[in-house]
C-alpha cells in the first residue's frame, strides 16, 4: 500500500505538470512516453549495469559456494531462473541486482566478498534476490522515468513562462503565479517521492530476505558492518553542519539503525534451511581466489576505481 500510494502520487504529479503545458493532450503524451521509457529501461537495466561498472561474470568454478547460495535462495523465492552472478573490481563493499524475474543479474564487489562472513553474505544475497522477486527493478525504473519527465516538463514550462511573461504583462493578462509555483516545486516533489519509494522498497526487501533465510540477524549483521566500515566515510570528512541528517528524506536507503531494529523485531525461523556454518571462511580475508588490485580507468562517466 505504501508503494502504491507513493507511485500514484508521483504519476499524479507528472500528470498535473503535463496538463499545465498542453492540457489533456499533454497528459496523454506523457503517459505514452512514460510507458515506453519504463519498458525500455527495464529491458536494458541489467546489461547497462554490467557495462557501467565493468562487471565480469563470476563462474561456478570461481566461487561455487556463492552459486549454491543464490540457486537455493532463488528456488525459495519462486524465481523461474537463477540470477547470474557478476564481480565488480572495487574495494567498496556493495551489491546490487538488475533485470527481471526471468532474466536478472546480481553484481558483488570484491570488497564485499572479502569482508562478509558466510552468514552475512547469505543475508545480502537474499536481500538482492528479494528485490528481483518483488520486481523492484520495474518499480524503480518507473519512478526514475516519472521523476525525470516531471523535471523536464517543469523546466519546459518555466522557459515558456519566462518567454511569454513580458507579453502577459504588456497585454494586461493575469500572470499564472500558481502554475509557475507548481512548476518550480514539482521537480523537488518528484525527487522526494522517488526517494521515499526507494526507502519503502528497501524495507520490503529486508523483510523478503528474512523470509527467505529465516535468519534476519544475518542481514542485520551485514548492514551494521557496512555502516561501520564505509557508511559514514564521506560524511565524516565534512563539517558537522554540512552532514546529511539521519534520518533524512534526502536518502535513497532507510537509516541503518531502523533497518536493524525492524529485522531484529522479526522472529527467526526455528531452523535455518540453508546451513552456512560449515562453509570455510577466514575472517577478514576473501573466500574467493585473489582478484588483484582494483582497476583504474577513465571511460564514459569518469574514473571509477
Amino acid at each position: 500500500m505504501h508503494t502504491l500510494l507513493l507511485g500514484v502520487a508521483a504519476v499524479l504529479l507528472l500528470s498535473v505538470t503535463a496538463w499545465t503545458l498542453d492540457g489533456w493532450r499533454g497528459v496523454l503524451w506523457a503517459g505514452v512516453g512514460g510507458t515506453v521509457s519504463v519498458l525500455f529501461a527495464a529491458r536494458l537495466s541489467s546489461g547497462m549495469a554490467r557495462r557501467l561498472y565493468g562487471a565480469r561474470e563470476m563462474t561456478p568454478a570461481f566461487f561455487p559456494e556463492a552459486h549454491q547460495i543464490v540457486h537455493l535462495l532463488s528456488g525459495r523465492a519462486g524465481l523461474s531462473a537463477t540470477p547470474r552472478l557478476y564481480r565488480v573490481q572495487s574495494r567498496l563493499m556493495n551489491a546490487f541486482s538488475a533485470g527481471t524475474r526471468a532474466d536478472s543479474v546480481i553484481c558483488v564487489t570484491d570488497g564485499l566478498l572479502a569482508r562478509m562472513t558466510p552468514r552475512e553474505f547469505v543475508g545480502v544475497m537474499a536481500h538482492e534476490i528479494a528485490h528481483v522477486a518483488h520486481e523492484d527493478i520495474h518499480v524503480m525504473a518507473m519512478a526514475d522515468v516519472v521523476s525525470r519527465m516531471t523535471g523536464m516538463m517543469s523546466l519546459l514550462g518555466l522557459l515558456l513562462a519566462v518567454v511569454n511573461l513580458p507579453a502577459m504583462i504588456e497585454g494586461g493578462t493575469a500572470v499564472p503565479w500558481g502554475t509557475i509555483l507548481l512548476l518550480l516545486i514539482a521537480p523537488s516533489l518528484g525527487t522526494g517521492l522517488q526517494l521515499a519509494l526507494s526507502r519503502a522498497r528497501e524495507y520490503e526487501a529486508d523483510l523478503g530476505a528474512a523470509a527467505l533465510t529465516g535468519d534476519p540477524e544475518g542481514l542485520a549483521l551485514a548492514l551494521l558492518k557496512l555502516e561501520r566500515m564505509q557508511g559514514r566515510i564521506w560524511e565524516a570528512a565534512l563539517p558537522q553542519g554540512a552532514r546529511i541528517p539521519d534520518p533524512s528524506i534526502l536518502r535513497s536507503h532507510p537509516g541503518t539503525e531502523e533497518r536493524v531494529r525492524r529485522l531484529r523485531a522479526l522472529q527467526a525461523a526455528p531452523a535455518r534451511w540453508l546451513d552456512v556454518a560449515a562453509m570455510p571462511h577466514v575472517a577478514g580475508r576473501s573466500p574467493v581466489p585473489v582478484v588483484g588490485a582494483p582497476r583504474r580507468r577513465l571511460k564514459g562517466f569518469g574514473v571509477w576505481y
